[in-house]
């Protein structure tokens, strides 16, 4: 009975995400493979010393491999970790993103921006389904507006979460879109691979390099 060389055999090619387990499997199945090889060679046609000495060095390769995949990975969580102790400092402060904002009744300070050569300017309002519910006037070069909770026809919108962005005109032609941001507090930080996450009051979630600002709670 002549078995290849390890290299042909697929599950051993695998090395990342759960094939640790399957590869460590697989090694115990190497070695019953390799003892069945020695156990039926013919003898008169006995396999080449070359031969084991490829398969050996093919599963020490592979075994490194593994090893050094495990080291990388709890690298990587310790790197995650550290990124998390870094921005726990954050927490209970505000940050300016550009976030959907959660709206629970009480009016929302948005920090705006128009268009260079804009005549006119509006807020535009999308509901959690992306739907256009509301418009409000802005000055072309205001910075900063309150919003009520006004939707079209001076309907008050229910509450929940709601996104904004600034649409300037010029000559009654549109300039394009601009987006608009707001602060909200800080309420989580979580891990997610070796990257963290904020997690806003309200549930939004924001990648650390999408705050604008940051500023002590008022």
């Amino acid at each position: 009975m002549e078995i290849s060389s390890l290299s042909s055999s697929p599950t051993l090619a695998q090395g990342s995400g759960s094939g640790g387990a399957l590869i460590e499997s697989d090694f115990n199945t190497f070695l019953k493979m390799l003892t069945t090889q020695l156990q039926n060679q013919d003898p008169l046609n006995p396999i080449e010393s070359s031969d084991y000495a490829a398969q050996l060095a093919t599963f020490s390769g592979v075994e490194q491999q593994v090893r050094t995949n495990q080291l990388l990975q709890g690298l990587s969580d310790r790197l995650g970790l550290s990124g998390l102790g870094e921005y726990a400092t954050w927490i209970g402060r505000q940050a300016l993103t550009e976030a959907p904002v959660s709206y629970d009744g009480a009016p929302v300070v948005l920090q705006v921006a128009t268009s260079p050569g804009a005549d006119a300017a509006q807020l535009v309002v999308r509901d959690a389904a992306g739907h256009e519910v509301g418009r409000m006037d802005l000055v072309p070069g205001q910075t900063s507006v309150t919003w009520s909770g006004e939707g079209y026809g001076g309907a008050q919108l229910a509450r929940g979460t709601y996104a904004f962005r600034v649409e300037s005109f010029a000559a009654g032609s549109s300039l394009g879109f601009s987006a608009a941001g707001a602060y909200a507090t800080v309420a989580e930080v979580r891990s997610s691979g070796a990257d963290a996450v904020l997690v806003l009051a309200g549930g939004a979630e924001v990648a650390p390099s999408e705050v604008k600002a940051l500023r002590l709670a008022a």
